[in-house]
């Protein structure tokens, strides 16, 4: 049974930075797209930031030179890191690895 697994979130002042974790457990035969998604209050979700194929990246434009997806195949995680964080980033983020989500995580951006 595949689990994802979010850490990383919680409250940061505007401008500050966070780094979204997302470890899987379980297999999946393959993979040809994870990354990250967020929902805000009374939004759709909405892509963040996706590793397709062999590697190639896809950033939201609200989110392009802010926001860094990488991933550690040893570890079967993918990373989010989030610098220069604005209200608007205010969202639960949601992990994907292919046709499985993970729970979500909370990252709340306010002074």
């Amino acid at each position: 049974q595949v689990q994802l697994v979010e850490s990383g979130g919680g409250l940061v002042q505007p401008g500050g930075s966070l780094r979204l974790s997302c470890a899987r457990s379980g297999s999946i035969s393959s993979v040809n797209l994870m990354g990250w998604y967020r929902q805000a209050p009374g939004k759709q979700r909405e892509l963040v930031a996706v590793i397709i194929g062999g590697g190639t990246t896809n950033y939201a434009d609200s989110v392009k030179g802010r926001f860094t997806i990488s991933r550690d195949n040893a570890k079967n995680t993918v990373y989010l890191q989030m610098n220069s964080l604005t209200p608007e980033d205010t969202a639960v983020y949601y992990c994907r690895y292919g046709l499985y989500w993970g729970q979500g995580t909370q990252v709340t951006v306010s002074s």
